[in-house]
């Protein structure tokens, strides 16, 4: 694999974490908005290291609504 090749895939790979990292801080509950503001600048304006720092740290600390874990927890929802 050439080089540039691994740059390109490497740059997707990071792109779709970053997206996922965004998706989930819009989801949970940080107690505050400014968390969730603090999280999401973090995640959008720090490339690479943000995503990482989030999903290393920032992932557990959220909480799902309570109308998220209920539906999930109904029979049938997979």
């Amino acid at each position: 694999m050439s080089t540039g090749m691994f740059v390109i895939l490497t740059g997707v790979a990071f792109f779709l974490l970053t997206c996922l990292a965004i998706l989930d801080i819009a989801r949970k509950d940080f107690g505050s908005i400014q968390m969730k503001a603090l999280w999401g600048f973090l995640v959008a304006m720090v490339p690479f290291l943000g995503v990482v720092v989030y999903f290393l740290i920032g992932a557990r600390k959220g909480k799902r609504p309570a109308t998220d874990e209920a539906a999930d927890a109904q029979p049938g929802n997979t």
